[in-house]
């Protein structure tokens, strides 16, 4: 009968232990007390100046680009308006040499023409 009480109390005693174990790990997932933090307030703070000026300098960013497409487009059309220029300035200085042309052979037509009258007249 002796070994039997000795078997037994090993027995409770490592069941005893393997519970307390068993609540030692369990006690690790229970929530613990929460304390507030102090300077959650002050952080807080911090963190929606952040936000203020990171969305400051988003909405620079965004309008400098809009800004720098409009110019963009400013200058090509510009660029247009200059090529159509001198595309008309292209035309009408090729019309003025055209009618300088004209004119030249004209009056070397008729300079030849009064010529050969006064030939004509001296001949005959």
């Amino acid at each position: 009968m002796f070994q039997n009480t000795s078997k037994k109390s090993d027995l409770d005693e490592r069941l005893g232990r393997s519970q307390d174990a068993k609540k030692a790990l369990l006690a690790k997932f229970k929530p613990k007390a929460h304390t507030p933090d102090p300077d959650f307030e002050a952080r807080k703070g911090e963190r929606e100046d952040e936000l203020v000026r990171v969305r400051q300098a988003r909405a620079d960013a965004k309008e400098a680009l809009r800004l720098a497409k409009i110019a963009e487009e400013e200058a090509a059309l510009e660029r247009l308006q200059l090529s159509e220029e001198d595309a008309v300035a292209a035309q009408r200085a090729d019309r003025k040499a055209r009618k300088a042309a004209a004119k030249t052979e004209a009056r070397a037509k008729r300079e030849l023409q009064q010529e050969l009258r006064q030939q004509i007249r001296r001949v005959g």
